[in-house]
């Protein structure tokens, strides 16, 4: 699925300063990083009150609350999909080091959605980095997959900018088998997080890790 060619700048160079969640007014700081931290802002402050409101549904609805979501997508008997996705909380998955397609033992099998999630320690809430489905989850990010060449362009310029990323991957294997509402069910999040590695969203948060990927 990724293409070849070289790879183009990380971010545009008028990606801006500007201050969001978590984060002091950063002027003085290095071109690089600045850009990096605007970025990361920029998204956050779209996705921080989605969380937000998990969290208030969570408490109304009890625990189990998304348990029973899961329930109702894998039977299809839930409502519409953007109904569905409304509840879905991604902080309830457990997050799984990015690398666990290397482990002897596979924990993931059969059809699933996932998201990859930041967590940096300068901020105050994550970042949902991309949504996908698969039909075998043990398989899919062992090959070749645009979003682990988006996430290896992203470490590293955090790396270089002097910045930490805590990022994890999370499966949601209580999804329908079939392809279709699958696939439903993973177009109605990504219209609600509007995650920057998917290529539905990556002209609106001006991503182009390498400039050839569709």
């Amino acid at each position: 699925m990724t293409g070849s060619g070289r790879q183009g700048e990380l971010f545009p160079a008028g990606a801006g300063s500007g201050d969001g969640p978590g984060t002091a007014p950063c002027a003085l700081l290095p071109l690089r990083q600045r850009q990096l931290l605007a970025w990361q802002n920029r998204l956050a402050s779209f996705q921080q009150p989605l969380f937000e409101a998990l969290g208030t549904h969570n408490q109304a609805q009890g625990e189990g609350s998304q348990g029973q979501l899961f329930a109702m997508a894998r039977s299809g008997r839930g409502p519409d999909p953007d109904g569905l996705t409304a509840h879905f909380n991604p902080l309830a998955l457990t997050p799984q080091s990015l690398q666990f397609w290397r482990w002897p033992q596979q924990a993931q099998n059969g059809a699933a959605l996932y998201v990859v999630i930041d967590q940096p320690p300068h901020l105050n809430v994550p970042l949902l980095l991309y949504i996908g489905e698969t039909s075998r989850a043990d398989l899919r990010w062992k090959g070749d997959h645009d979003c682990k060449t988006y996430l290896a362009a992203y470490g590293e310029a955090l790396q270089q900018a002097e910045l930490k990323s805590l990022a994890s991957i999370r499966f949601w294997a209580d999804v329908p088998v079939a392809a279709r509402p699958r696939q439903a069910l993973e177009q109605a999040l990504i219209r609600r997080w509007q995650p920057p590695f998917n290529k539905e969203t990556r002209q609106r948060w001006a991503t182009p890790f390498t400039s050839d990927l569709g």
